[in-house]
């Protein structure tokens, strides 16, 4: 599958989208990316694994890594991409469109064309961004070539309706468990039903009113959340276990120790176990280099609620931000769709900054 980066970046999203790459299948558009920046003599191209990097060494004083994840979540009969009309403006429909090879579509043609970019830029697509962070490639990079992450500023393609997102809230998971005693239905005063022990979780959990958090000027939204249960043993069984798996969206000013602390007040009293956490990023718009970049893109800037990788480059120092085309709402949606003129006008955006015209 060959890709042409002198097509469009509407072209280019149709292109990269019909190549299918859920999560552990990014091989055959790694292999395509690979191939379409490998001739292009001003760029230095390494491979990692299914990771693409494409970099300038121009000697610039300042570096940028610009990134996008080329996997998606799977596919449930919206591929192939169409256009598509909705309130009279065209739109590409399909898997991958908002999240996000929009971004990389964007990314790739860009690379191809900023022979001279102001700044030097890393530009970077890696595989399993929707999946376990063990498998990560962005995560398995920097663990192995971190001297790839040597930069001033980083942009995440994720998709951001064409406005720039600062930062991003953490996540934690938890189980929340209650335990009781089995005895046959027919007699169920001899046990201890585990479920209806559950009972109070939910309504704390219920009860809950998610909170705003200002965080260097942007409001970040808070939410407690029961994602899953599971409890019971027979139709005709009491349960002595009930697990309710709790997920929490925390601001960056928080860190995961301090969700974990928060919400086991919220659930005092009953058994919690954190099974996953990860930092949110604060903004990162305090840097000059990111002032420069949201005054040229002509962005009012606005927080991220959901968890991106923008964490990982705040985590090794980088301030970094969301800029992609797309609705952040159709995000996995069956409906998933961007409207073409938002691949453009990031691509304009970008490249302005980048040429500084």
């Amino acid at each position: 599958m060959l890709l042409d980066p002198t097509a469009s970046s509407v072209e280019l999203t149709r292109a990269i989208c019909d190549i299918p790459s859920v999560s552990g299948g990014e091989a055959l558009l790694a292999d395509a990316l690979q191939a379409a920046v490998a001739p292009l003599e001003h760029l230095e191209v390494i491979r990692h694994g299914n990771t693409v990097v494409a970099r300038t060494n121009l000697g610039r004083a300042q570096r940028v890594v610009i990134a996008g994840h080329i996997d998606t979540v799977p596919i449930n009969e919206n591929l192939p991409t169409r256009v598509v009309e909705i309130d009279g403006e065209p739109h590409l429909w399909g898997r991958g469109t908002v999240d996000m090879k929009g971004g990389v579509a964007v990314q790739l043609k860009l690379a191809a064309e900023l022979v001279a970019p102001v700044v030097d830029i890393t530009w970077m697509w890696y595989d399993n961004e929707e999946v376990a962070a063990s498998l990560n490639g962005l995560n398995l990079l920097s663990a192995d070539r971190p001297d790839l992450f040597a930069a001033d500023f980083a942009i995440l393609g994720e998709p951001s309706n064409g406005q720039v997102e600062g930062g991003c809230n953490g996540t934690l998971r938890a189980v929340v468990r209650t335990h009781g005693v089995r005895a046959h239905s027919a007699r169920a005063w001899i046990g201890e039903n585990a479920i209806h022990a559950a009972a109070p979780i939910l309504s704390r959990l219920a009860e809950y009113r998610a909170k705003e958090v200002q965080v260097e000027g942007l409001a970040y939204r808070e939410s407690m959340s029961a994602v899953r249960i599971t409890g019971g043993v027979a139709g005709n069984v009491i349960p002595d276990l009930c697990e309710v798996e709790v997920n929490y969206r925390f601001a960056p000013s928080k860190t995961a120790a301090d969700a974990a602390t928060h919400l086991r007040g919220v659930l005092d009293g009953f058994e919690v176990e954190i099974t996953d956490a990860a930092d949110g990023a604060r903004p990162g718009l305090d840097a000059p280099i990111a002032q420069e970049f949201v005054a040229a893109v002509g962005a009012v800037p606005k927080p991220k609620y959901g968890w991106t990788d923008v964490a990982r480059f705040s985590a090794l120092g980088i301030p970094a931000v969301n800029y992609g085309p797309g609705d952040p709402h159709l995000a996995h949606h069956d409906e998933e769709r961007v409207p073409l003129a938002q691949i453009d006008a990031v691509e304009q955006g970008l490249r302005a900054w980048l040429t500084a015209q």
